[in-house]
């Protein structure tokens, strides 16, 4: 996953051909609320045939009975002449190009996706999808090209494709694309794909049917270099051995775990919960070390999925430590800056990638829009422009190793996140399964080795019986590699995906093999035999820690070491790390007491999302103001993330009031929202004592801290933002901060919750939407089973003082900064749906 999702392991976040573009790229740098207006506000102008539909509207559109479920609100096509392009379809209604109508037809021709609604460009019913597919499918790849949804400087590179390939298609109709793809041999469209542009290969999966793009997928593969991954009839596995604490013992036993099953042969990845150079250093080496004791480190290479700068800086401070870098993309410049990287910067970080392993990269569907730049253009497209941009990277990658005097063969891959954000994206299994093969197709249309996190939120109507059945309708279009974790439940980020069991099942099914040396690997540690079936140690992790502790020259005889290693294991699931052992009726089924647990940890997550804050406990925080977003409840407040972000009219009233009566005496302000997990919040032991010693120790090292803490009912962390701005944004000096508490995502049965701290100059806080995640940091993964509340405020403290002053400097009124906290991520996690 990626610089990570949830707040745990959330790091920080840092034309135009007429007036309508110009209008329209303005916009992308405001939030999603305000990108829609304006694109709506263009569609208003348009024809009659292609409207806004809102629920007002239903009964008089569709009858007593209403619209179906997603014709709701978007872009409406009543009719389409016979041969009509989309060119000819603005001549019509609009006189001429038309850039609002242009972004409207090319979303509509979407499968339904909230994620596409939610900014204006869903098709309201199946007729008016359908008139866009007919639409998309008569208008040429030439006109494609010479008009774009969106232009900024990562369109223009992306853009830059072979002109000679691109020269067969340019008289090509998209319609006439598909069938090419549909009849030709792998060979043949490899030679014409080079001349695709990103946004071609988004209009062609739009006008395909599911078992279309299976067909177009099952026969086209880009396996990395000296490997079978991703080659035809292999199925790899990516390890992903996260801890809520970093813990190596945790991390370690994870990956021990998945060689008990012959699992994990593409990488393995761990999603930090802090980014500090010396913790990403440490989880680097854990993973370096078991790797190279196995001798594998020409087979397998590791990564700690940190922000890049942070990988590169701990390679810089200890040569050797890194091996593939990670980074999560966007679909334009303004996103990738939301992740705080540029173009510029990652094509500099490519050029210094010239040894075996080069990059890794993770994107998905609606990452854009939910960081506020939806630029309007729909989510396929913004999809296929980060695809654009990784072969991009993956070209400079491969010549920075031919300047190296090495083969161009760069090890480059993507990992498509697909359902890790939430409803506001898509709610439904159909969904995930459409999202999945769409990316899955446009990832090898970009000559990408391309895997899945087939993976849900609890918030989501997607649970672990769907999980399954998500994973066999995908599998036939054969990705390159599908997560592995012991269980389908993460344990830092509170999520579901595949479990090294739902590998074991994989292989059993659909008859995929492991990247061959890691199968002699596994055949070698007994896991498994040469037929596939399992071997003595099949299922036994402590085997595997057998294995390797006397490749590290261990003598002890086997039952001492057997025995220290299950003393590690209890010690690991003490700490809420699920380590997965034998297996249930079949091969492929879970042992079933951990499956009970799991269960149960599932039911506790669904109780948890709906979870409301009360009255009670706001009189229990000292001096605590109740506040409200726009939510109007808790089911708008998970479909409709834009509504957490903004206090309600009497809520700003009551700030702007706080404001006056504070009369700038204050440089802190404590803020508390349910988040996701309401009961994070509220369950004993969590909130109220992290709140008593943070507030002691804020005051004793001189920070003036307002008397009243804003409690906000449905918040999500940009609410805070909007606190800090109408406190701090009129007459104010000097650094302000509001340190913001939320509910994490349920799952992992912590019940953990985060702290956001932003702290900049006044004068920042007073240009509206200047403040965002690029200059937030976190302290996360907080509860009374995990990181305790009383040491989570010291490291508070301790990162506030980094954000107030300069290294070496000293803080408010001259006290003396502490040192560097312990719990500091510090870039904001794209894939994050609770922000």
């Amino acid at each position: 996953m990626a610089e990570e999702p949830s707040p745990s392991g959330v790091e920080t976040c840092r034309e135009n051909r007429s007036d309508v573009d110009g209008k329209l790229a303005r916009d992308a740098a405001e939030p999603v609320s305000i990108q829609r207006r304006s694109f709506l506000q263009l569609l208003s102008g348009g024809a009659l045939t292609m409207t806004l539909v809102t629920p007002g509207r239903a009964s008089a559109m569709y009858g007593s009975e209403g619209p179906p479920p997603e014709a709701m609100e978007g872009v409406l096509i009543t009719d389409v002449l016979p041969g009509e392009d989309v060119f000819r379809y603005m001549d019509r209604q609009e006189g001429g190009f038309s850039l609002a109508l242009y972004c409207g037809v090319i979303g509509a021709a979407n499968e339904f996706k909230e994620g596409d609604q939610l900014v204006g460009l869903a098709a309201v019913d199946d007729r008016s999808r359908r008139h866009a597919r007919t639409l998309l499918s008569n208008t040429r790849l030439e006109d494609l090209r010479t008009h774009s949804l969106f232009r900024d400087a990562l369109y223009d590179l992306i853009s830059e494709v072979d002109r000679e390939a691109s020269a067969l298609t340019s008289d090509w109709m998209v319609g006439d694309l598909k069938d090419f793809l549909l009849s030709a041999s792998e060979e043949r469209i490899k030679e014409v794909r080079v001349g695709l542009t990103s946004d071609e290969i988004s209009c062609v999966v739009k006008v395909m049917s599911n078992a279309e793009l299976i067909a177009v997928a099952s026969k086209i593969f880009d396996p990395l270099p000296g490997s079978r991954i991703g080659a035809q009839g292999y199925m790899g596995a990516r390890v992903q051995p996260n801890s809520p604490t970093d813990n190596h013992d945790d991390i370690r036993w994870q990956v021990f775990d998945a060689w008990a099953y012959g699992v994990g042969d593409v990488l393995l990845g761990t999603n930090p919960v802090s980014s500090e150079i010396e913790s990403v250093t440490g989880v680097e080496l854990a993973l370096q070390d078991i790797i190279e004791t196995f001798g594998l480190q020409d087979v397998l290479p590791h990564c700690v999925l940190g922000h890049i700068d942070v990988q590169a800086e701990a390679e810089a401070r200890t040569p050797g430590s890194t091996a593939l870098w990670f980074q999560s993309l966007g679909g334009t410049e303004a996103s990738n800056g939301t992740f705080d990287v540029s173009i510029e910067g990652m094509r500099t970080y490519a050029s210094q990638r010239g040894g075996r392993y080069g990059l890794y990269f993770e994107t998905g569907q609606g990452a854009d829009a939910s960081n506020g730049h939806a630029s309007g253009i729909d989510m396929v497209v913004h999809e296929s422009r980060k695809y654009g941009f990784a072969r991009v990277l993956e070209g400079d990658v491969a010549n920075a190793q031919h300047l190296a005097g090495r083969v161009a063969q760069p090890w480059v891959h993507l990992n498509d996140v697909a359902g890790f954000i939430g409803p506001e994206v898509f709610r439904s299994r159909e969904q995930l399964v459409r999202c999945c093969l769409e990316d899955i197709v446009m990832g090898k249309l970009h000559g990408l080795t391309i895997g899945l996190d087939i993976c849900s939120t609890l918030h989501m109507e997607v649970d672990l019986d769907d999980l399954d059945w998500c994973i066999d309708q995908i599998m036939p279009a054969n990705p390159a590699y599908l997560m592995a974790l012991p269980t389908k439940n993460d344990p830092m980020l509170s999520y579901l995906t595949t479990g090294y069991h739902d590998h074991v099942r994989i292989r059993e099914r659909f008859g995929y093999r492991v990247n061959d040396a890691m199968w002699a690997f596994f055949q070698s540690l007994d896991v498994v035999e040469a037929d596939g079936r399992p071997g003595p140690n099949f299922g036994r992790p402590n085997e595997v820690f057998l294995r390797y502790r006397r490749a590290k020259g261990d003598e002890r005889p086997d039952a001492e070491i057997l025995t220290e290693g299950a003393r590690i294991m209890a010690e690991v699931r003490a700490r809420g790390v699920w380590i997965a052992e034998g297996h249930g009726a079949q091969i492929w089924d879970m042992e079933p007491d951990l499956g009970d647990e799991i269960d149960t940890l599932y039911a506790d997550a669904k109780v948890s999302i709906w979870s409301e804050l009360d009255a009670a406990f706001v009189t229990a925080v000292p001096r605590g103001l109740w506040l409200r977003t726009r939510s109007e409840n808790r089911d708008n407040y998970i479909g409709d993330p834009t509504s957490g972000e903004h206090l309600a009219e009497g809520a700003v009233e009551t700030v702007e009031r706080l404001r006056n009566e504070y009369g700038n005496r204050y440089d802190v302000q404590l803020v508390i929202s349910d988040g996701l997990n309401a009961k994070a919040i509220s369950d004993e032991g969590h909130v109220l004592p992290y709140l008593e010693r943070l507030d002691a120790d804020l005051r004793a090292a001189g920070y003036r801290v307002a008397p009243q803490t804003m409690v906000i009912q449905h918040g999500r962390v940009r609410a805070g933002y909007q606190i800090g701005e109408l406190l701090y944004g009129q007459g104010a000096s000097g650094h302000r901060a509001i340190i913001h508490v939320i509910g994490e995502r349920p799952g992992s049965g912590h019940h953990n919750f985060s702290v956001y701290l932003t702290a900049p100059e006044a004068g920042v806080w007073a240009t509206q939407g200047r403040v965002d995640h690029d200059i937030t940091k976190v302290v996360s993964g907080i509860s009374d089973t995990a990181l305790n509340p009383q040491r989570a405020a010291a490291d508070t403290l301790r990162l506030l003082g980094q954000l107030w002053s300069p290294p070496g400097s000293r803080g408010p009124r001259g006290a003396a900064r502490r040192g560097p906290p312990q719990v500091a991520p510090s870039r904001l996690a794209p894939w994050s749906g609770d922000v």
